[in-house]
């Protein structure tokens, strides 16, 4: 075969993958807004996603499962899925695609596949969706917005009804609002549209309408006035840090339960995927999502303290500036953190070490930490130094992130990366908390000291687990196959 027709050959080929790809687009919306049913390759969101992002997915996957992950096989298990009579769902597809791989000779058909693996669904009941108010409107709560906005879906989950804000709401404060929802220097645009409604002190997020309720103090507010009754209350203000204050929620009426995305003294800590089973949402009201940094390396602890045990380590988190520094040198309640930001590395305190503990008691005492700020708005990175129990190897290491991030229950959590340039910026807008960087792992001669590298994007990951934390709380989670 010639070089021209081995290139017509080539064309004709990217041509009917990139139409496959079409059609998986449109099977992935057709199950999301039909069926609430949400499709993700191994953990990466597939909704609002472009065909070459949908076939640079496919091609990770294939890397990271050493097997062929192939568009066209994604297609006939997605539409195996669409004709089958499912309850809502998060189903990861690439897991499916896989085992299909494995196990097609015990199936007649993708069809008879996927009815086996997915025969539990049937057990799982209807679910009652959930009022949320966001109260506060910065980093996090906008980037929380942004994603109950866009995966709505037919709104049997999680339903954003209101932001309280502080001062007064107006034509030209709602416009502000509404333009940083829109408009973002680090995550982009947003994939949806923002409009002003004045006369209702509103915005209309995709053609719903989320009312601005502006307010000093929680308790103040009467939720059921907008129509709202028993809600989840996102508190992202960083106002309230302690069960007494953050109380005052639970006396607004209207309202149930209290979710704070920052750590907090007197209630649950939660890493979801490590602890948020062990408290019940019917016992609890009032929960703390943690930190962003306890979020990344909490689940790595855990899968290296269940496989070879941590006798101590070190925590040190190279982190993004964030909003509590200085733009320019000027004074601050802090040493150091008074110099300009986007200049220097900064170092300051974290408490994450000591966090950790409040997840995985079995760390108590054995972790120090410490942070820098370094001048990047965004991602940061983690590294842990451990002495470990038993004897191990840096392949030995790898296999063990590498298989929790494919089976078990913090697939949601471990992002395990095989990327050899891997830098900050690639993880922006990742939806896990830990991405491993497997490529960077350092273990000593004698197998007994191991050093990690966790990249995280502290903005968008951490939302994600907020989210999640949140969709137990409100008792919204769908049936899920991981």
């Amino acid at each position: 075969m010639g070089f021209n027709e081995v290139y017509e050959k080539e064309l004709a080929f990217q041509a009917d993958r990139r139409r496959a790809s079409v059609e998986f687009i449109k099977i992935i919306s057709d199950l999301w807004y039909d069926k609430s049913i949400e499709l993700v390759l191994f953990r990466n969101q597939l909704i609002n996603r472009n065909v070459s992002d949908i076939l640079n997915l496919h091609e990770y996957a294939g890397a990271f499962v050493e097997k062929p992950i192939s568009i066209f096989d994604s297609v006939e298990i997605a539409q195996a899925i669409k004709d089958l009579d499912l309850p809502p769902a998060k189903l990861d597809i690439g897991k499916l695609t896989y085992e299909y791989h494995l196990e097609d000779v015990d199936y007649n058909n993708a069809k008879a596949f996927i009815a086996s693996k997915l025969k539990d669904a049937k057990d799982y009941q209807d679910i009652t969706p959930k009022d949320v108010v966001l109260y506060g409107f910065g980093r996090i709560g906008r980037l929380v917005a942004r994603e109950l906005m866009t995966r709505t879906g037919v709104g049997s989950q999680l339903r954003l009804r209101a932001i309280v804000t502080r001062g007064k709401v107006d034509a030209t404060i709602l416009e502000k609002r509404a333009s940083l929802l829109r408009n973002d220097s680090i995550h982009g645009d947003f994939s949806g549209t923002v409009n002003v409604d004045v006369e209702n002190s509103a915005l209309v997020i995709n053609g719903t309408t989320v009312h601005i309720i502006s307010a000093n103090n929680p308790e103040e507010i009467d939720y059921t006035e907008y129509g709202i009754d028993d809600a989840l209350i996102i508190d992202n203000t960083g106002a309230f840090r302690d069960k007494e204050e953050l109380s005052r929620h639970l006396s607004s009426k209207g309202a149930s339960k209290v979710l704070i995305t920052a750590p907090a003294k007197g209630i649950p800590n939660i890493v979801h995927g490590v602890n948020h089973t062990e408290h019940d949402p019917d016992e609890v009201s009032i929960f703390s999502a943690a930190s962003c940094t306890t979020n990344a390396i909490t689940p790595v602890l855990k899968a290296i303290q269940d496989s070879l045990g941590v006798v101590h380590g070190h925590l040190e988190t190279i982190h993004a500036y964030t909003n509590d520094q200085n733009l320019v040198d000027n004074m601050h309640s802090k040493y150091r953190r008074g110099r300009a930001a986007g200049l220097n590395m900064v170092i300051t305190e974290t408490g994450a070490g000591q966090a950790v503990a409040k997840a995985l008691p079995v760390f108590d005492g054995k972790l120090t930490s410490n942070a820098i700020r370094v001048p990047v708005p965004n991602g940061s990175l983690a590294i842990l130094n451990l002495e470990v129990e038993a004897t191990t190897s840096v392949e030995g290491v790898n296999a063990i992130l590498k298989n929790y991030a494919l089976e078990g229950e913090l697939v949601e959590q471990i992002k395990y990366s095989i990327d050899n340039e891997l830098v900050s910026s690639d993880i922006v807008g990742s939806s896990a908390p830990a991405i491993y960087d497997s490529k960077a792992t350092i273990a000593t001669a004698d197998g007994k000291n191991i050093v990690l590298y966790i990249w995280y994007d502290n903005e968008y990951g951490y939302s994600h687990q907020v989210i999640r934390l949140a969709k137990y709380i409100a008792k919204v989670r769908r049936f899920t196959y991981y």
